[in-house]
């Protein structure tokens, strides 16, 4: 499909969900859709993958989503394991986002934020809260939060190996007419079960509405804590930016990333651990070193902590040969 059909398809399903792009209708002009397919398993759920680099940054509220009256957005974004992509104009790889899950209702807006130049790639699966029930079944009391209107939640999670291996399963998938709406809809219903044990397995907290300004003031703390990699942070500091007590920072941080503000840091401290061994071929001393731990054995048992298995073992199962 080319990019002008990628975008008079994308134009066309925009329309069709009921979302309006206005007061930013040139939109899609900004944006190179390198990537796009929609499977319409309505009126049950819809699956878009898409990969999009922006020419220019910018941002928009995208209104709420009409074509499921009760539903809830799930976006996989930037598959770990997908194909680099280069830019035609530089032939420079093109920056890609970081790995995550995002969970938010689709009766409420949102505001959509594209970077300039940096690869954002999407599974996305538009879902009625009645079939999610279904699928789940009698365990659906353990996440009713997720399936209370009366609340307006927005929740992150981390992609989790097993996700990130279905997603990029679903986003290369050169399938064939017959038989396609049932690989995605199992490969989807695949992923919500992953989505599901990751969610079961979050920090309890009593889950509350959360306002935009709250959204953004817990966004900031999270943006200074994932800058935090070799400039440590202090709870003081973390307060002041959120502009919220100290009680209430926490509570609201862990309702949206299902962990507390240290054993974040912790996971994204792993996370570009594993990225310098896998990527970089940094040797375990070097990348422990340049972590900042000055304490060896304390990493290695960090790391066995979050991984599964030594900085070592570990490098040597996933680094590409």
């Amino acid at each position: 499909m080319s990019g002008i059909h990628r975008k008079e398809e994308m134009g066309y399903w925009v329309e069709r969900l009921g979302v309006s792009l206005a007061p930013a209708d040139s939109a899609l002009e900004k944006l190179d859709l390198n990537e796009l397919k929609i499977i319409d398993l309505l009126p049950e759920m819809l699956v878009m993958i898409r990969s999009v680099v922006a020419k220019e940054t910018f941002c928009f509220r995208r209104k709420p989503i009409k074509i499921i009256e009760n539903g809830i957005s799930i976006s996989f974004q930037n598959i770990i394991n997908s194909p680099s992509t280069i830019n035609s104009a530089t032939k420079k790889m093109i920056p890609q986002a970081g790995p995550h899950v995002r969970i938010i209702p689709l009766h409420v807006e949102s505001e959509v934020s594209f970077p300039k130049d940096i690869n954002i790639q999407q599974v996305t699966i538009i879902v009625s809260l009645d079939y999610l029930k279904s699928f789940i079944g009698k365990d659906h009391v353990t996440f009713d939060y997720l399936f209370d209107n009366e609340k307006t939640l927005w929740i992150e999670e981390f992609m989790s190996p097993e996700i990130a291996e279905v997603t990029n399963d679903i986003s290369i998938a050169q399938f064939p007419d017959t038989l396609s709406d049932a690989y995605y809809r199992l490969k989807s219903l695949e992923l919500l079960f992953y989505l599901f044990k990751n969610l079961s397995l979050r920090t309890h907290v009593t889950h509350q509405h959360i306002s935009k300004y709250e959204l953004e003031s817990v966004y900031r703390v999270r943006d200074r804590i994932a800058t935090s990699i070799n400039k440590p942070f202090h709870q003081e500091e973390l307060i002041k930016i959120s502009g919220m007590n100290v009680i209430k920072l926490r509570k609201l941080f862990t309702q949206v990333f299902g962990k507390g503000m240290y054993p974040y840091y912790q996971h994204i401290l792993m996370q570009e651990a594993a990225r310098l061994l896998r990527d970089e071929y940094l040797s375990v001393s070097e990348t422990g070193y340049q972590l900042g731990f000055s304490n060896l054995s304390y990493f290695g048992r960090l790391f066995e902590r979050h991984f599964g298995s030594t900085p070592k073992k570990w490098a040597q199962q996933n680094r590409n040969t």
